[in-house]
């Protein structure tokens, strides 16, 4: 049952690109557009990666070649739509449950054969438990600008 009363963090862009390139930009060219100082790991961020499949991680990996995981894969439906669980909390740290995640849900919509609009949805994070107002606050305003790095991406990865 939803949770009553907590507000969704919404985003979309419009990029110049076909569904299936949106996409695609967005997962497996994710560490290219990632911003490099969204990171949570202890070492130097190297690159990020999304596990083409359901049940796959998303995690970064920094310079000596340790990883850090961010969540799961829950929906993986090229090229329409992708569900990432949030298991980063309120102290920004990694966190393995998954009742205690939030979830990303990114939809890629056809506005024409050139054109997608790209949706983004991150909800439940008061699941995170104490300190989720300010993480939804401050993720509200970094959704933005993380969007806007993919847009600028997407819009000349032709």
């Amino acid at each position: 049952m939803e949770e009553i009363g907590v507000v969704p963090i919404q985003k979309e862009v419009i990029v110049e690109a076909t569904q299936q390139r949106a996409f695609q930009v967005f997962t497996s060219q994710f560490a290219a557009w990632w911003p490099t100082d969204h990171n949570i790991g202890k070492q130097p961020y190297a690159t990020s990666v999304i596990e083409p499949r359901v049940g796959g991680h998303w995690f970064e990996i920094a310079t000596d070649g340790s990883q850090c995981d961010w969540g799961r894969v829950l929906a993986w439906e090229p090229p329409a739509r992708l569900v990432l669980s949030w298991n980063i909390g309120a102290n920004w740290q990694f966190d393995p449950l998954m009742s205690l995640a939030s979830e990303l849900e990114i939809r890629f919509l056809p506005i024409d054969s050139l054109r997608t609009r790209v949706q983004l949805e991150h909800r439940h994070i008061e699941r995170h438990g104490k300190g989720w107002q300010p993480l939804h606050a401050m993720l509200d305003n970094g959704w933005v600008g993380v969007l806007a790095k993919y847009q600028a991406y997407a819009d000349g990865a032709k």
